[in-house]
């Protein structure tokens, strides 16, 4: 199976498609579709990368990821636990090329736009929960319904965007690939020193051009993307039970000098890595 460009399996006739993942670690490639994803976390926590931006997912996170959107979910490593997602999966013309182009859906309009660069749920997600639970053994025509309610709601309530920018382009199988190793490999080796002559190797690229084609594929630097997968890992080992000093924090994440990853950290949170630690009651 490629990874980039991604095939949902699709039953055969099935306009709206519902997936349950359960496994040890979710799909981790690198990956892109054309149907619109909208996913609740069950259980289990991890790294989601969207576009150009990496951020962190727990036990009830709602996301909403937009068409042809590259992502990836990282679980977290547990040996006695599996992790658990529910997804459902449509394009805006699964259900008939102007279908949501009705008058009799302008309330779910804001959906569409808040698919674009990825976005995760910020209120109400326990009246979606509810909705996603009923899902399995709902009906073909009750799951639709349920679909509509779901798209109702994420409409009309707060999201966050998890992407900064829109990305609209399908990537070619070859540069998939080679998007998929660079962040396959930072993710597994932001803990260490990387530069960009080593990153460009990994991308079989010389360093300038390895450069200009990861600014223009993802709207910012190399630097400005390991330094926010070093962040994100800092922000676990914070968030964790156990005890580890800033400094520790810091040299686990990547960073050898203390104030550059507390300014780093301020810049990314907006707050230090104190208060970060105070605000999730750790």
């Amino acid at each position: 199976m490629k990874v980039l460009p991604f095939k949902i399996p699709k039953p055969e006739n099935n306009a709206l498609i519902y997936q349950e993942d359960i496994e040890f670690v979710f799909y981790d490639k690198l990956h892109q579709h054309e149907e619109i994803q909208i996913s609740f976390i069950e259980i289990g926590t991890g790294t989601l990368l969207v576009g150009d931006t990496i951020s962190s997912y727990a036990e009830n996170d709602i996301f909403i990821l937009g068409s042809n959107l590259p992502h990836a979910f990282k679980s977290d490593k547990k040996e006695a636990e599996k992790s658990k997602m529910l997804t459902l999966f449509f394009t805006k013309t699964s259900f008939g090329e102007s279908f949501f182009e009705l008058n009799e859906f302008t309330e779910i309009k804001g959906f569409f736009s808040k698919s674009l660069q990825g976005s995760i749920l910020k209120t109400n997600q326990t009246e979606i929960i509810k909705l996603f639970l009923r899902l399995k053994k709902a009906s073909k025509f009750e799951r639709f319904m349920l679909f509509l309610k779901i798209l109702k709601i994420i409409s009309n309530f707060k999201t966050e965007p998890l992407s900064s920018f829109v990305h609209r382009k399908k990537y070619s199988d070859t540069e998939g690939k080679r998007m998929r190793t660079i962040f396959e490999f930072t993710m597994e080796n932001a803990h260490q020193k990387i530069s960009l002559e080593d990153i460009a190797g990994i991308a079989n690229m010389t360093k300038n051009a390895f450069c200009k084609y990861f600014k223009k594929r993802t709207n910012k630097t190399y630097i400005s993307f390991l330094t926010e997968v070093r962040i994100e890992n800092a922000c676990k080992f914070l968030k964790s039970k156990e005890e580890f000093s800033i400094g520790d924090i810091a040299y686990k994440s990547g960073f050898y000098n203390i104030s550059n990853f507390n300014r780093k950290f301020k810049e990314i949170k907006k707050m230090t890595p104190l208060q970060y630690k105070f605000y999730h009651g750790i």
